[in-house]
């Protein structure tokens, strides 16, 4: 069988389409809730797709994954509670213009960048496969450590104050990243004997608290009023779309890249180009922060081209890119396929199945989310005393369902009342989800690439000077504080 023949199988096959549409429209409302993730959507999917044929099988929970990473950010645009990880940085931006009364602009730029996004993303999963995932095999601990350290750079943007609060904040999220076990030794770390500490602290429940509780309770402080949404115009204009092109294939260079490289994926993606937005964009549409489009515009193109990137390793190598493709991996093992370089050589039909079916899931992607944008504004109207407690409910359901543990639920509420403090004393919350997200990839990142180098750090040194890629990346980590100095602003405006 030919790779167009391949391609065109989830065309042709109605039940296919069927599965993609369900899975899709499913994806799109479960990745909106916080706390119910698209890993946790597919994870449940293939107790119930085991006895089905592959295909089937295949269009649906490829359906949910392209559905649920664009549904986290309808939660984040409305509520200013991320749906995913990978949403986060939609709420620095979205969350402002709803506050505006522009939340259907801003879910209809999502709606548009997610699909030229996850385009991007596919386009280069057809075309530069190979490329892309022989680049991914070169980086080594070093450099995953060096993308870490250029990602807690990433403080000054998500920070609108002061940069001394923000450290404060990231190291705070740091250290409690590195509670739990520890993934080298073994041993306990940080847990001062309480066994419900071994398993770490979720920075899923983390985040629902910060930025869910602690927004409900700063509007209860503020006794914000709801505001009408412009809801005339959905779809963004031509002329919007063909301005910001050149920063949305920036992005999706960027998501793509990212979301090849094993253990990264749309959340690391996603707030490094919301980064490269604020470091190069001359003349914002509103200062970032208060409701720029460009805030929305690269975050969702590079958190949904992260899934074209994703498929890369898995495909070609049999490595997952994130933990969704690492669970299509293990339903692919369950169905009698395992991806990797033979599975490109003796079927390599099942590769432009694939493609297709992530082409087809586009397009029901922009169909479910243009549809469903009017009635979603609605939730930013409806007053703060319905509302607030539907947020609440919310954040204890998310919280809970993360591993069905009650200890979550209790770890959100504290991670929310400290939100709220943050909040009062103007301390930005980001970083600290940041540097909890980044501490483990930190961690165990540097200690294998000093145990690489003989535990010595000067020859690891030399291995980071001796590596063109990790060359490269201690140029970009150099770069970036430079983007913000005075001197910078004005070669930029040349």
């Amino acid at each position: 069988m030919s790779g167009i023949e391949g391609f065109l199988i989830p065309f042709l096959n109605p039940e296919m389409i069927l599965y993609i549409a369900v899975g899709v429209f499913v994806g799109i409302y479960v990745g909106a809730i916080p706390g119910l993730s698209v890993t946790m959507a597919v994870s449940v999917l293939i107790s119930f797709t085991f006895g089905w044929k592959i295909l089937p099988a295949l269009a649906v929970m490829v359906g949910i994954y392209v559905g649920g990473v664009y549904g986290g950010s309808r939660s984040s645009i409305l509520l200013n509670i991320p749906g995913a990880p990978a949403a986060i940085a939609t709420t620095f931006d979205g969350f402002p213009m709803a506050q505006k009364g522009e939340a259907g602009i801003a879910m209809g730029l999502s709606t548009i960048q997610s699909v030229i996004g996850t385009l991007f993303g596919i386009l280069v999963l057809a075309l530069a496969s190979p490329l892309v995932s022989n680049l991914a095999l070169k980086f080594m601990p070093q450099d995953y450590l060096l993308i870490s350290i250029m990602g807690l750079l990433l403080i000054g943007s998500l920070s609108k104050g002061s940069i001394i609060k923000a450290l404060t904040t990231a190291c705070l999220g740091i250290l409690v990243g590195m509670i739990g076990i520890d993934p080298i030794t073994g041993q306990a770390r940080f847990t001062f004997g309480y066994d419900k500490l071994l398993g770490g602290i979720n920075f899923v429940a983390a985040m629902i608290g910060v930025f869910g509780l602690s927004e409900a309770l700063m509007q209860l402080r503020d006794k914000v009023e709801p505001v009408k949404q412009k809801v005339d115009k959905i779809i963004p204009s031509w002329n919007l779309i063909l301005k910001h092109l050149p920063l949305t294939l920036r992005a999706s260079i960027l998501g793509t890249i990212i979301g090849a490289l094993p253990g990264t994926g749309g959340d690391i993606a996603s707030l490094i180009a919301y980064d490269q937005a604020k470091r190069t964009v001359k003349n914002p549409t509103r200062p970032f922060g208060e409701g720029a489009h460009e805030g929305v515009i690269a975050p969702e193109a590079a958190k949904n081209a992260a899934i074209g990137g994703a498929f890369i390793p898995m495909m070609t190598l049999g490595i997952p890119g994130d933990s969704v493709t690492a669970v299509l991996i293990s339903a692919m093992i369950i169905h009698g396929l395992r991806p990797g370089p033979m599975l490109m050589k003796d079927q390599p039909q099942f590769f432009w199945v694939i493609l297709g079916c992530l082409v087809i899931s586009n397009l029901f992607l922009i169909i479910f989310g243009m549809t469903g944008i009017k009635l979603f504004t609605k939730i930013v109207e409806i007053p703060k005393a319905i509302v607030i407690p539907i947020i609440i409910v919310l954040s204890i359901v998310g919280s809970y369902s993360i591993n069905n543990s009650v200890v979550d639920i209790y770890w959100m509420i504290a991670f929310g009342i400290l939100g709220y403090f943050f909040k009062i004393y103007n301390y930005p919350t980001a970083p600290m989800v940041l540097g909890m997200i980044l501490s483990p990839i930190i961690d165990i990142n540097y200690r294998r690439a000093m145990a690489l180098n003989h535990n010595n750090f000067y020859e690891l040194i030399n291995s980071l000077l001796g590596s063109p890629i990790s060359f490269t990346l201690i140029f970009l980590i150099m770069l970036m504080p430079l983007s913000k100095l005075k001197f910078w602003k004005r070669i930029k405006m040349f």
